[in-house]
């Protein structure tokens, strides 16, 4: 059976490869109460994804795009913590992969997060068949676990959504040329901070549609919802990225 991609907070495998690496939250990563930002904190999960791939000798480690990431932050991590991120697959389907990392800190940060990452082939970008040394080295993990690479948030926008303009930044765009998936939860914390949220245990979801392409005329389009907020980056109209944060207990009801 297949299982919906990236919405459910599996546990750590009892076998198979966990991949783990230490880093300290630092000043750039958090806001001025020192929480660590949703943007800073996906950056943290994307490196630990790239150090455990680069590690693993994976064929063309750079060759994966994130379709949807779903973040669980029970404790946030804080200004000068030192958190452990443990990492490791748990499920596949023939051209993506289901990602879950778990975040903890000498402080107290607790975060669980779980990520579709999409194979894709550099030329045409389009996805491309898991190779087999990725069996090799995460099928143990991942066991028979099928996941899907659907998305479930609406990329319709509602008429009295708010509507403020999102200009681009060069630091925005990376090595595939295009917004990069932290950069894309900027707009996230910006929607968050104008609806007045202050802290808590949230759970943030945000899925990538048809992306965010440089030089494009973006606008951040958000409302407050039920305790947290939605987001919708938009260009000409259409949902480049789509996002929804709650308070954990309201998710998980």
């Amino acid at each position: 059976m297949t299982e919906p991609g990236a919405t459910e907070i599996t546990p750590r495998p009892p076998s198979g490869r966990v991949f783990e690496r230490g880093r300290r939250v630092r000043l750039a990563d958090v806001d001025p109460r020192g929480r660590c930002r949703l943007d800073a904190l996906v950056r943290h999960l994307q490196d630990v994804a790239r150090d455990d791939s680069a590690d693993s000798n994976l064929t063309n480690p750079m060759n994966w795009i994130v379709r949807r990431t779903m973040v669980e932050v029970r404790t946030a991590p804080i200004f000068q913590e030192w958190i452990e991120l443990s990492t490791w697959c748990s499920g596949h389907g023939s051209r993506w992969a289901e990602r879950r990392t778990q975040v903890r800190g000498e402080k107290g940060a607790d975060v669980e997060a779980v990520t579709i990452w999409v194979h894709i082939d550099r030329k045409t970008l389009r996805p491309a068949r898991l190779n087999d040394d990725f069996f090799d080295i995460w099928g143990e993990s991942a066991g028979d676990r099928r996941v899907s690479a659907r998305t479930t948030l609406s990329t319709a926008v509602p008429d009295h959504a708010n509507d403020d303009p999102w200009p681009l930044r060069f630091t925005d765009i990376d090595l595939l040329g295009h917004v990069n998936n932290a950069a894309q939860w900027a707009p996230v914390e910006q929607a968050l901070h104008l609806s007045g949220w202050t802290s808590g245990p949230i759970r943030a979801e945000l899925e990538h549609g048809p992306g965010v392409e440089p030089d494009s005329e973006v606008h951040l389009r958000w409302q407050a919802c039920d305790g947290g907020v939605d987001t919708w980056l938009t260009t000409n109209g259409v949902a480049g990225s789509v996002a929804r944060v709650r308070p954990l207990d309201a998710a998980a009801c």
